[in-house]
Order: structure tokens, then C-alpha cells, then sequence
């Protein structure tokens, strides 16, 4: 019987399942969207029991596709959303409020007054991370101090906590029976992880009252997690044998196994991640340090920036200002005109991320005239998003003391050339795109892959990668060059201080 890899990408707007054969070939792909709730400004948050409907949605629906029973699969991946919270009662299984998502800002004020106390250093020396809403650890905080009962119940060793690769586990495991866990990469962007030692560090649990009873168990990215039970659409005892969040999935599913080897997904938001080697690499330049992966006794760290606002940019052209029907008319759109004509937009409509790391920044759209049209807009629109990419760029360089020479990229934006090709010209550097875009989902299959046993090493796993097309640099240096001063001067003007 031929053995096929299921790979669940539970996303900030949908759930995707795909059934991938050993040589990286999708059979079989489904996608379920779900709702996303904005109950106050700046908040966002999603019910869990829709994304789990979602996942079985599309879980049924990539088998059928594929042609494939649920007793052909091997080995199960899974890769999310990273920040994300849930809390569940222990012993129903039943979340006591819906997922605080990770682009959610009401803890602003809250990681404000933290870095006001003078707990920002000691943060980031211990978890690699820096005092902001994005990440989990205030969220929990928040959900405990506002939910009747949550903390009494969570000290009493009743509530579960855990980022949405706990809360699948607990799903497709057996609910309540089963085990409690955190894959290493997640557990990395709490807030609550030691990132040198891969434990939770009490003092950052203290800090934040979080209490240690709720705490999952922290796992590595590959090997026997868990197993299937109880489900509609897939039988007993399939082992869930690779995780990693979504960025370090996709790290992964991009072959960036060596050492200042780097990748951009381009989803809702933009995450540059580069390999920086075995042991944590201290940023000075505004980035994150996070896990990469760890199988076996490899580790693998990381450096990230974020730029939250990338594809939900376009979704915002389509659905707030109805520029465009479809994300897919943006870059016809964009490329009717010659060039954005001065129109400079920031996408900070969830602040900015690093290397600014300001939560307070809002959108901008400057250098507007009476002859600007939709498609100058839509054009600027795609130059935002890959200018703010290249400020992750600019301080990656700084911290790796050279600059990047090859990105690898991937997400539903990637399929974009004009984006592309602005974003090699204004780094000065070449793109390598993927034939299959979805990076973050390979990824997990790669891990699962290689946790069940299905692949020998990382050299046989990645065989399920080909690339499709490299983009080259071309733009001469003194347009580069203004362009830059453009930017930096519209995002000065987009900063809350």
C-alpha cells in the first residue's frame, strides 16, 4: 500500500489540508475558510470550534480529492498560526472563549506598562523575544483576568492553554485523553519559553501570571506526538509526527538548512526568517531570535522580523475600499501604469512590526495628487509590502554582518512577478520561488515525514522541493536609491512617536 503525508495548515483566515505523495506532488488540496471577529478596534479573535470544523472540512474534502482512503496515510503534519491563543476546560475539552489572535492588540497598553517597569531586557535575554501584543503570553494573561472564574481555575490545574497547535492535538488525539503538548517553535513565541534551555522559565510565567499548572508540555518538531482518535474522516492510530509553527515550517519546507539561508512567506502578513545555526543569535537590529526546529538533538535557531500587513493589505483594496474584485486583479491592476507615480503607502494597519516595533503606527497613504488613480494605489500597495520586507532585510544584514545574496519566498502573494521582481530589485538580491507555493505546508509534511520515518534525512525529504523561477536584480542604483528615501520618509510620517 502506498503511503501518502496529510498536511494540516491551520492559517489566520482558513484551514487548508493537502495529501502530498514522498516526492512532494499534491494529490489532493481543501480549504475552508472561517469567520474572523473584530469585537473592538485593534481586537481580533476566532471561535475555535469553527476552526476545527474547518480542519475536518478540509481534511474530508483533500481525501476525496486525492482519491485517497484514510488508512494510505502515513504520518500526519500540522503547522498554524503561531501566536495564537486558546484555553480550554481540561476535562470537556471546551474553550472558555474564542482564540485571541495573534494580529489582536488589546494588550498594548499592558506590554507598555511592562517595558515602562523596565522588564524589556530581561524579556528578551530569556525568550529571544521583545514586550509586544503579538505574542501570546498577554493574551493568556488577558484571558484569565477577564473571563468570570478563569484564574482561580487555571491555579487549580482545571484550564488547558496552548497555542493552536495544542488545541489540534487535542482534537484529533481524543480530546481530554489526549496529551497536552506544544511543538518547540510555537512554544518559542509565548513570551513564557527559556529559548536557550527550550523550557518554561518561571520567571516569565510569574511575570506575566501565567499559571504552570495550564502550561502544555513542550515537544520537538518530528517524531511521535500523538495519534488519530475518534474521527469522522480518518481512521485510529495514525501518528501526528511533525509540528512547527507556520514561519518555521516554512523555513523548513524551503530547504534552508544552512547557516544565513533565508525565506519570506508572503501570507496576511510578511515573515522573514534566516537560519542563524545551533545556538540562539542575539538581534541588535530590531529582530526577533526564535526557534527554528528541533529534531533529535538538532536544534536549529532562527532571526525574524515580522511585517504584520502583507496580503490582508490587498484584502483590504478588495473588501474596505472595493479597488478590486479579487486579490488576483491587484497586479494587472498595478502594472496598467508605469509606476505609483510618488503614492506611498505603509501598510501598518496593525501597527508596525520589527524592526520598529511600533503598535501604535497606523496605515499611511501619502504623495497623493489629482491625476492618482486605483491603479497608482494598487501599485503602491505592492511596493509597501516588499519595502517593508526589505527593512527586515536591512536589519538582517546588519546582524549577519553582510548582506542576504539569495531569498527564497513562497505564500499566496509570491505568485505575484511584479511583487517579485520590485522585491529583488529594491534589495538587490535574487528571489527563488517554489513550483508549490504552499512552503508551509511542505514543510510540516517534510517534518512529519521525517518523524514517522518516511524519509531517511533532511536530504531525502527535500526532494519534495523544486524551484520554479529566480528573479534577478535589475533596477539601476539611483532609482533604488530614491525610492528608499520615499519610503523611510512615509513611514517616519506613519509612526505614533
Amino acid at each position: 500500500m502506498s503511503l501518502h503525508i496529510l498536511a494540516i495548515d491551520q492559517g489566520t483566515t482558513g484551514s487548508t489540508a493537502l495529501v502530498m505523495d514522498l516526492h512532494g506532488r499534491t494529490l489532493g488540496r481543501a480549504n475552508r475558510e472561517f469567520t474572523q471577529h473584530f469585537p473592538s478596534p485593534g481586537w481580533v479573535e476566532h471561535e475555535p470550534d469553527e476552526i476545527w470544523q474547518s480542519v475536518l472540512g478540509a481534511v474530508t474534502e483533500a481525501l476525496s480529492a486525492a482519491a485517497v482512503a484514510g488508512d494510505q496515510i502515513g504520518a500526519i503534519g500540522i503547522t498554524n498560526q503561531r501566536e495564537t491563543v486558546v484555553v480550554w476546560e481540561k476535562a470537556s475539552g471546551r474553550p472558555i472563549h474564542r482564540a485571541i489572535v495573534w494580529q489582536d492588540r488589546r494588550t498594548a497598553e499592558r506590554c507598555a506598562a511592562l517595558k515602562q517597569g523596565g522588564h524589556e531586557a530581561r524579556v528578551r535575554a530569556t525568550t529571544g523575544l521583545v514586550l509586544d501584543p503579538y505574542f501570546s503570553g498577554t493574551k493568556v494573561e488577558w484571558v484569565l483576568d477577564n473571563v468570570a472564574g478563569a484564574r482561580v481555575r487555571a491555579e487549580q490545574g482545571a484550564l488547558s492553554f496552548g497555542t493552536i497547535d495544542s488545541f489540534l492535538v487535542q482534537r484529533l488525539a481524543g480530546g481530554a485523553e489526549a496529551p497536552h503538548v506544544i511543538e518547540v517553535s510555537n512554544a518559542s513565541r509565548t513570551l513564557l519559553m527559556d529559548l536557550e534551555k527550550r523550557c518554561w522559565d518561571p520567571g516569565m510565567c510569574d511575570l506575566l501570571h501565567v499559571p504552570a499548572a495550564m502550561l502544555p508540555k513542550i515537544v520537538p518538531s518530528a517524531g511521535l506526538i500523538a495519534r488519530t482518535r475518534g474521527l469522522p474522516c480518518l481512521p485510529d492510530g495514525i501518528v501526528i509526527a511533525g509540528m512547527a509553527g507556520d514561519q518555521q515550517a516554512a523555513l523548513f519546507g524551503q530547504a534552508c538548512f544552512g547557516h544565513g539561508e533565508a525565506k519570506c512567506t508572503y501570507g496576511t502578513g510578511a515573515f522573514v526568517l534566516v537560519n542563524a545555526g545551533a545556538r540562539p543569535a542575539a538581534s541588535h537590529s530590531g529582530l526577533l531570535s526564535t526557534m527554528g526546529w528541533q529534531i533529535g538533538d538538532e536544534l536549529v535557531y532562527a532571526l525574524e522580523g515580522s511585517s504584520f500587513i502583507a496580503g490582508a493589505a490587498v484584502q483590504w483594496l478588495r473588501d474596505g475600499l472595493g479597488l478590486i474584485a479579487s486579490a488576483r486583479e491587484v497586479e494587472t491592476l498595478a502594472r496598467s501604469v508605469e509606476s505609483s507615480e510618488g503614492v506611498s503607502f505603509v501598510p501598518a494597519l496593525s501597527g508596525l512590526g520589527a524592526p520598529h516595533w511600533d503598535p501604535g503606527a497606523r496605515g499611511l497613504i501619502c504623495g497623493l495628487t489629482r491625476g492618482t488613480t486605483k491603479a497608482h494605489l494598487a501599485r503602491a500597495t505592492l511596493e509597501g509590502i516588499a519595502l517593508s520586507v526589505n527593512d527586515l532585510l536591512g536589519a538582517m544584514a546588519d546582524d549577519l554582518g553582510r548582506p542576504l545574496g539569495r531569498m527564497r519566498v513562497d505564500g499566496g502573494a509570491a505568485a505575484n512577478d511584479l511583487l517579485m521582481q520590485f522585491q529583488s530589485d529594491v534589495g538587490k538580491l535574487v528571489i527563488e520561488r517554489p513550483s508549490e507555493l504552499e512552503s508551509t505546508a511542505r514543510g510540516a509534511a517534510m517534518l512529519a515525514g521525517l518523524g514517522a520515518g518516511l524519509f531517511r534525512d533532511r536530504s531525502e525529504a527535500s526532494q519534495m522541493i523544486s524551484v520554479d523561477r529566480a528573479f534577478q536584480p535589475n533596477m539601476a542604483e539611483a532609482e533604488r536609491a530614491g525610492r528608499l528615501t520615499q519610503w523611510r520618509d512615509a513611514v517616519r510620517r506613519a509612526r505614533s512617536s
